[in-house]
């Protein structure tokens, strides 16, 4: 119980951005267009930033979906790499009204929302390089589990041309 409780602290910090060292992500652009709707359903987790919340996890992907009263309901799900248990974090995201931008609230401990934005995402909603508000935060996602190696290396490339750490990669898929 004390373990869930020292992650979901640093979850709700790690969203909200306190503490972090990290530099704003603001001057990269979220896409644009972008459509909820496409983008829903399930995406697996290429490679990842290393942070606390997903520490020791592998096999991790995320699902969302229409949930009640509007909201997405957010499903990210993974296995302890030591354990062997699946793990599942359930959260809720908004998209931000009026706005045809990549960017979404989303929220695992309401009702404290962190920022979620899509910085690439090719034009068949296939593939995606998402942030938070600093470049502490990146995840490299795909609608399949597995990408090809060049696949997955163009988007590693163009995660470095946006600045982030890609020497410290975790590449979760196993």
């Amino acid at each position: 119980m004390k373990k869930f409780f020292i992650h979901t602290a640093a979850a709700i910090g790690a969203l909200l951005g306190f503490g972090c060292s990290g530099i704003s992500t603001e001057s990269i652009s979220a896409v644009s267009p972008f459509n909820i709707n496409s983008y829903l359903g399930v995406w697996y987790e290429q490679a990842r930033l290393p942070h606390s919340f997903e520490e020791g996890l592998i096999n991790t992907k995320a699902t969302y979906r229409w949930g009640r009263n509007g909201q997405i309901e957010v499903i990210n799900e993974g296995i302890d790499e030591k354990t062997g248990r699946k793990k599942i974090t359930k959260g809720v995201a908004e998209t931000y009204k009026g706005s045809d931008r990549g960017e979404l609230k989303v929220s695992f401990f309401r009702p404290f929302y962190g920022k979620y934005r899509i910085i690439y995402l090719d034009e068949n909603y296939k593939k995606a390089i998402v942030t938070s508000s600093t470049n502490n935060y990146l995840w490299i996602l795909s609608r399949e589990r597995k990408l090809l190696e060049k696949e997955l290396n163009m988007l590693v490339m163009l995660a470095a041309e946006y600045g982030f750490d890609t020497e410290s990669l975790i590449f979760p898929q196993k």
